[in-house]
């Protein structure tokens, strides 16, 4: 009899559920995109209970398009856009729009606490991992707990709950039975001791934060409880396995030992390096946190986040109006001058890791007279590279290891132009599989194996097209030198 996992991914953008077989091959996706709440203030906030409708209605549309006996479904996974933060009544109800991960709403609570107690950014992170930044559900659950009580009585407060998405999800999913997180989400809240692995007491108490209104953190292969996706099915799936996205989409691509990287290329990048069993706090501007914990194992990460790589494909387009497609800037770049020095560093909404600049604007340098459309467009193509190169050094540097594979996924990806350029700058192998959704193939390949139904071939099931370095040192030199003096004229 064959068997599949859902995997469910809930993204930024909106929601896919994937049945994936027992050879870890997507079989179908279906997906639904969900508003974009964006106020006069450029907060950004989702609606979470057009999320869970949203949930509801693709995995039904999945089972019935596929047509796949219940007999055969034998798990869930969920993966979640991390840091986007819900509040919830005991009874499964949103209290408010969800907060999301790149909204900055709570700098002010931020600045404030920072200057009323003092290392407290030192602190957090310390006991976290993580620099103090209102991108986080701690200070986004500090702005809630200020804000609602001027909408709602005290005891009705007293009923509220907290989560990142995955939590909220399980919740209404499990119809109020499971209140919990994994380990690689909790993480990413600034309020789990990354040293203890729970909830700290010292942050909670800073933000005013109760205990109880907080999920249980468990092993992202736990047992979450069981659903029937809102009476759909006859029988209850059980839920095998959370992960934040990033973290899920590390553990599709194999990277399971001690070294090895992932770089997922979308608007901007996660770059994900495996660290092993033991806790390392970066000195070079990465976070550091947990990437996955399975079967009572703890693995941590190293990673750096950028803003702009697939983004700066969009600007071309969008704002300079250089291609009409993504597709266009290959055969562009290709038709530059090699020996062009331009230089884009698009710091378009500041720099981020590793170099943590929120007031740095984009820079374009090195332009000569002959300098055109292709070489603008080989400028911007190139300056994904450099930006995740830059993390990569840094991860080299923390860990002390040599980066040897860089294992990557995502749109850009398809690019061979890009490929080829990282391989030579980061003189390194780039290993582009022929599969994509690795988060939701992420948490399907750990539900499978707690289930019983798949195994570890599932990580090698699929091919790949190797990147092996070909520039010269001497070039890679000339061009590492480029991009730093443009760096140092941005900062």
């Amino acid at each position: 009899m064959s068997g599949y996992i859902i995997g469910i991914d809930q993204s930024t953008q909106g929601t896919k559920a994937c049945l994936v077989d027992q050879d870890g091959r997507i079989v179908k996706r279906c997906d639904r995109a969900h508003k974009q709440i964006i106020s006069d203030l450029g907060w950004v906030s989702h609606d979470p209970e057009e999320i869970y409708r949203n949930t509801l209605a693709i995995v039904r549309e999945l089972i019935e398009s596929t047509g796949v006996k219940e007999a055969e479904l034998f798990g869930v996974g969920i993966s979640n856009q991390r840091e986007t933060t819900a509040v919830f009544r005991k009874d499964g109800s949103p209290a408010a729009p969800a907060i999301v991960w790149q909204c900055s709403r709570a700098k002010d609570i931020v600045a404030k606490m920072s200057e009323e107690i003092p290392g407290l950014a030192d602190t957090v992170e310390e006991k976290t991992g993580i620099p103090f930044s209102p991108f986080f559900p701690a200070a986004k659950i500090r702005w809630f707990l200020e804000n609602l009580p001027k909408e709602m009585p005290e005891p009705e407060l007293s009923d509220l709950l907290f989560g990142t998405m995955d939590t909220y999800l399980l919740y209404r999913l499990t119809e109020g039975k499971s209140f919990k997180t994994d380990y690689s989400n909790a993480s990413r809240t600034e309020l789990m001791n990354i040293h203890t692995l729970s909830w700290d007491d010292e942050l909670l108490s800073v933000f005013g934060i109760r205990k109880a209104a907080l999920p249980e953190i468990c092993d992202s292969n736990a047992y979450f409880g069981e659903t029937t996706f809102g009476g759909f099915l006859k029988n209850p799936l059980p839920i095998l396995s959370m992960m934040g996205d990033s973290h899920a989409a590390l553990y599709a691509q194999g990277c399971h030992k001690r070294g090895m990287v992932k770089t997922t290329y979308g608007t901007g990048s996660s770059i994900m390096m495996n660290i092993g069993p033991g806790f390392q706090r970066s000195s070079c501007g990465l976070a550091t946190s947990v990437a996955y914990a399975a079967d009572g194992q703890v693995n941590y990460g190293l990673e750096g986040n950028i803003n702009y790589t697939g983004a700066v494909i969009s600007w071309l387009r969008d704002q300079m109006q250089l291609i009409t497609s993504p597709a266009d800037v290959e055969p562009l770049a290709r038709l530059a001058n090699p020996e062009d020095t331009t230089i884009l560093v698009p710091a378009f909404t500041g720099l981020s890791a590793p170099h943590w600049a929120n007031d740095a604007r984009a820079t374009i340098t090195g332009m000569t007279r002959t300098t055109g459309k292709n070489e603008l467009c080989k400028a911007a193509l190139e300056s994904i590279a450099y930006q995740i190169t830059d993390i990569l050094s840094a991860m080299e540097k923390d860990s002390g290891i040599r980066i040897t594979e860089l294992r990557v996924d995502g749109g850009p990806t398809r690019n061979a132009y890009l490929m080829q350029f990282q391989a030579d700058l980061a003189d390194c192998a780039v290993s582009v599989p022929d599969m994509e959704e690795f988060s939701a193939l992420g948490v399907s390949f750990m539900a499978g194996k707690k289930a019983g139904i798949m195994d570890e071939s599932v990580f090698s099931n699929c091919k790949r097209i190797i990147y092996q370095p070909e520039m010269t040192e001497e070039k890679r030199k000339e061009k590492k030198a480029l991009w730093e003096e443009a760096i140092r004229r941005t900062l």
